[in-house]
Protein backbone atom coordinates (compact mmCIF):
# COMPACT_ATOMS: atom_id res chain seq x y z
CA UNK A 1 0.00 0.00 0.00
CA UNK A 2 1.20 3.70 -1.13
CA UNK A 3 1.50 6.10 1.41
CA UNK A 4 2.74 9.87 1.38
CA UNK A 5 4.89 10.84 4.57
CA UNK A 6 5.18 15.04 5.28
CA UNK A 7 9.17 14.57 6.48
CA UNK A 8 9.80 17.98 8.03
CA UNK A 9 13.32 16.49 9.30
CA UNK A 10 12.25 16.70 12.63
CA UNK A 11 12.29 13.94 15.01
CA UNK A 12 8.68 13.19 15.02
CA UNK A 13 8.17 12.92 11.23
CA UNK A 14 11.39 10.53 11.23
CA UNK A 15 9.46 8.39 13.46
CA UNK A 16 5.97 8.67 11.34
CA UNK A 17 7.82 7.61 8.30
CA UNK A 18 10.00 4.23 9.90
CA UNK A 19 6.42 3.31 11.65
CA UNK A 20 5.15 3.53 8.10
CA UNK A 21 8.00 1.40 6.68
CA UNK A 22 7.52 -0.86 9.54
CA UNK A 23 4.11 -1.39 8.93
CA UNK A 24 4.71 -2.43 5.35
CA UNK A 25 3.76 1.14 3.33
CA UNK A 26 5.35 1.54 0.02
CA UNK A 27 6.23 5.49 1.37
CA UNK A 28 6.76 8.38 -0.42
CA UNK A 29 8.30 11.02 1.68
CA UNK A 30 7.06 14.65 0.89
CA UNK A 31 8.94 17.73 2.38
CA UNK A 32 7.85 21.24 1.88
CA UNK A 33 9.92 24.41 1.51
CA UNK A 34 6.91 26.83 2.39
CA UNK A 35 8.73 29.71 3.69
CA UNK A 36 10.05 28.84 6.85
CA UNK A 37 12.92 31.12 7.67
CA UNK A 38 15.72 28.76 7.14
CA UNK A 39 16.35 25.34 5.45
CA UNK A 40 17.22 23.62 8.72
CA UNK A 41 14.88 21.09 8.31
CA UNK A 42 14.72 20.65 4.94
CA UNK A 43 18.50 19.71 5.05
CA UNK A 44 17.32 17.09 7.82
CA UNK A 45 14.70 15.70 5.76
CA UNK A 46 17.28 14.62 3.21
CA UNK A 47 19.23 12.85 5.44
CA UNK A 48 16.59 11.05 7.48
CA UNK A 49 15.14 9.83 4.04
CA UNK A 50 18.53 8.71 3.26
CA UNK A 51 18.92 6.61 6.28
CA UNK A 52 16.11 4.83 5.56
CA UNK A 53 17.25 4.39 1.81
CA UNK A 54 14.37 6.73 0.53
CA UNK A 55 14.78 9.93 -1.04
CA UNK A 56 12.48 12.83 0.09
CA UNK A 57 10.86 14.86 -3.01
CA UNK A 58 11.27 18.93 -1.82
CA UNK A 59 8.22 21.43 -3.13
CA UNK A 60 8.44 24.66 -3.10
CA UNK A 61 5.71 26.48 -2.12
CA UNK A 62 6.79 29.71 -0.37
CA UNK A 63 3.57 31.47 -0.86
CA UNK A 64 2.50 30.09 2.54
CA UNK A 65 4.91 32.17 4.24
CA UNK A 66 4.28 35.24 2.43
CA UNK A 67 0.57 34.82 3.64
CA UNK A 68 1.14 33.03 7.31
CA UNK A 69 2.78 35.27 10.14
CA UNK A 70 4.66 33.90 12.33
CA UNK A 71 8.05 33.51 14.40
CA UNK A 72 8.75 30.80 11.83
CA UNK A 73 8.36 32.85 8.76
CA UNK A 74 8.21 36.42 9.39
CA UNK A 75 10.71 38.76 11.37
CA UNK A 76 9.28 37.91 14.83
CA UNK A 77 11.26 36.81 18.00
CA UNK A 78 11.30 33.32 18.67
CA UNK A 79 10.26 32.93 22.72
CA UNK A 80 13.10 31.20 24.53
CA UNK A 81 13.40 29.59 27.42
CA UNK A 82 9.90 29.10 28.33
CA UNK A 83 8.37 26.54 31.08
CA UNK A 84 6.06 23.76 30.16
CA UNK A 85 3.40 25.59 31.11
CA UNK A 86 4.11 28.91 29.37
CA UNK A 87 4.36 26.20 26.34
CA UNK A 88 0.87 25.20 26.74
CA UNK A 89 -0.96 28.02 27.71
CA UNK A 90 -2.50 29.32 24.51
CA UNK A 91 -1.30 29.57 20.87
CA UNK A 92 2.37 30.10 20.17
CA UNK A 93 3.35 32.83 18.01
CA UNK A 94 5.68 29.64 16.55
CA UNK A 95 1.92 28.53 14.80
CA UNK A 96 1.74 29.12 11.58
CA UNK A 97 -1.84 30.10 10.52
CA UNK A 98 -3.29 27.06 8.35
CA UNK A 99 0.02 25.35 7.86
CA UNK A 100 -1.11 21.72 8.01
CA UNK A 101 -4.43 22.56 6.22
CA UNK A 102 -1.80 23.35 3.13
CA UNK A 103 0.53 20.48 3.82
CA UNK A 104 -2.11 17.98 4.04
CA UNK A 105 -3.91 19.78 1.37
CA UNK A 106 -0.55 19.39 -1.15
CA UNK A 107 -0.01 16.14 0.53
CA UNK A 108 -3.71 14.71 -1.00
CA UNK A 109 -2.67 16.10 -3.87
CA UNK A 110 0.33 14.53 -4.11
CA UNK A 111 -1.26 10.77 -3.31
CA UNK A 112 -4.14 10.99 -5.72
CA UNK A 113 -1.87 11.72 -8.35
CA UNK A 114 0.15 8.27 -7.28
CA UNK A 115 -2.28 6.02 -6.70
CA UNK A 116 -1.89 6.60 -2.94
CA UNK A 117 -4.81 6.45 -0.36
CA UNK A 118 -2.74 7.28 2.91
CA UNK A 119 -1.26 10.38 4.15
CA UNK A 120 0.64 10.05 7.34
CA UNK A 121 2.28 13.05 9.38
CA UNK A 122 3.95 12.99 12.92
CA UNK A 123 1.62 15.00 14.59
CA UNK A 124 1.91 14.34 18.78
CA UNK A 125 0.13 15.28 21.77
CA UNK A 126 2.41 17.95 22.73
CA UNK A 127 1.84 19.34 19.44
CA UNK A 128 -1.88 18.99 19.92
CA UNK A 129 -1.78 21.00 23.61
CA UNK A 130 -0.89 24.26 21.75
CA UNK A 131 -1.54 24.12 17.75
CA UNK A 132 -5.21 23.80 16.70
CA UNK A 133 -4.20 22.05 13.35
CA UNK A 134 -2.04 19.11 14.98
CA UNK A 135 -5.49 17.80 16.94
CA UNK A 136 -7.14 14.52 16.65
CA UNK A 137 -10.41 16.49 15.38
CA UNK A 138 -8.39 18.32 12.75
CA UNK A 139 -7.18 15.38 11.32
CA UNK A 140 -10.58 13.58 11.38
CA UNK A 141 -11.87 16.62 9.61
CA UNK A 142 -8.88 16.90 7.07
CA UNK A 143 -9.40 13.12 6.14
CA UNK A 144 -13.49 13.69 6.03
CA UNK A 145 -12.43 16.53 3.62
CA UNK A 146 -10.44 14.25 1.56
CA UNK A 147 -12.95 11.84 0.99
CA UNK A 148 -15.51 14.51 -0.54
CA UNK A 149 -13.02 16.54 -2.05
CA UNK A 150 -11.00 13.82 -4.61
CA UNK A 151 -12.47 11.82 -7.35
CA UNK A 152 -14.31 8.84 -6.13
CA UNK A 153 -12.24 5.65 -5.27
CA UNK A 154 -10.97 3.92 -1.68
CA UNK A 155 -11.19 6.00 1.19
CA UNK A 156 -8.94 8.03 2.65
CA UNK A 157 -6.88 7.51 5.85
CA UNK A 158 -5.05 10.23 7.42
CA UNK A 159 -2.37 8.60 9.73
CA UNK A 160 -0.93 10.17 12.56
CA UNK A 161 0.75 7.00 14.84
CA UNK A 162 2.01 9.89 17.56
CA UNK A 163 -0.97 11.76 18.45
CA UNK A 164 -1.26 10.19 21.56
CA UNK A 165 2.28 9.66 22.97
CA UNK A 166 4.84 12.02 24.40
CA UNK A 167 7.92 13.12 23.09
CA UNK A 168 9.72 10.56 25.56
CA UNK A 169 7.74 7.73 24.44
CA UNK A 170 7.94 8.57 20.83
CA UNK A 171 12.02 8.25 20.94
CA UNK A 172 11.55 5.00 22.81
CA UNK A 173 9.74 3.80 19.96
CA UNK A 174 12.26 5.70 17.32
CA UNK A 175 15.30 4.24 18.76
CA UNK A 176 13.59 0.92 18.50
CA UNK A 177 13.03 0.88 15.10
CA UNK A 178 16.40 2.30 14.16
CA UNK A 179 15.88 5.91 13.73
CA UNK A 180 19.36 7.98 14.01
CA UNK A 181 18.19 11.07 15.65
CA UNK A 182 21.69 12.61 15.43
CA UNK A 183 20.26 13.48 11.37
CA UNK A 184 16.60 14.71 12.70
CA UNK A 185 16.56 18.90 13.40
CA UNK A 186 13.47 20.21 15.92
CA UNK A 187 14.82 23.64 16.98
CA UNK A 188 13.03 26.69 15.96
CA UNK A 189 15.96 29.53 15.52
CA UNK A 190 18.99 27.10 14.76
CA UNK A 191 22.58 28.95 14.04
CA UNK A 192 24.40 28.53 10.87
CA UNK A 193 27.58 27.23 11.16
CA UNK A 194 30.28 26.72 8.78
CA UNK A 195 30.65 23.22 8.01
CA UNK A 196 34.32 22.96 7.57
CA UNK A 197 34.15 23.62 11.49
CA UNK A 198 31.59 21.09 12.65
CA UNK A 199 33.02 17.59 13.72
CA UNK A 200 32.97 14.47 10.56
CA UNK A 201 30.38 12.80 12.81
CA UNK A 202 28.50 16.12 12.32
CA UNK A 203 28.88 15.82 7.84
CA UNK A 204 26.33 17.91 6.25
CA UNK A 205 25.34 19.36 9.47
CA UNK A 206 24.65 23.30 8.47
CA UNK A 207 23.07 24.35 11.43
CA UNK A 208 23.01 24.05 15.22
CA UNK A 209 20.26 23.84 17.73
CA UNK A 210 19.66 27.01 20.03
CA UNK A 211 18.58 25.01 22.63
CA UNK A 212 16.21 27.61 24.19
CA UNK A 213 13.85 27.49 21.99
CA UNK A 214 10.13 25.53 22.77
CA UNK A 215 11.64 23.00 20.46
CA UNK A 216 14.88 22.44 21.92
CA UNK A 217 13.54 22.44 25.28
CA UNK A 218 10.65 19.74 24.64
CA UNK A 219 13.17 17.94 22.78
CA UNK A 220 15.59 17.65 25.43
CA UNK A 221 12.89 16.84 28.10
CA UNK A 222 12.10 13.85 25.96
CA UNK A 223 15.49 12.33 25.59
CA UNK A 224 15.60 12.76 29.62
CA UNK A 225 12.63 11.12 30.47
CA UNK A 226 13.43 8.14 27.28
CA UNK A 227 17.05 7.90 29.28
CA UNK A 228 18.07 7.94 25.89
CA UNK A 229 21.69 10.32 25.21
CA UNK A 230 20.18 13.69 23.35
CA UNK A 231 22.67 13.35 19.75
CA UNK A 232 21.63 17.01 18.90
CA UNK A 233 24.70 19.62 18.33
CA UNK A 234 23.70 22.69 20.29
CA UNK A 235 25.55 25.82 19.55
Amino acid sequence: MKAVVLLSGGLDSATALAIAKRDGREVYPLTIIYGQRHHAEVDAAMRVAESMDESTHVVNVPALGELAHSALTADIDVPKDRSVHEMSAGVPVTYVPARNTVLLGLALACAESIGAREIWTGFNVLDASGYPDCRPAFVRAFEALANVATAPGLPWFVNAPLIALSKAEIITLGCSLGVDYSLTHSCYDPVAVDPALAPSTYRDRRWEACGHCDACQLRQKGFVESGVPDPTRYA
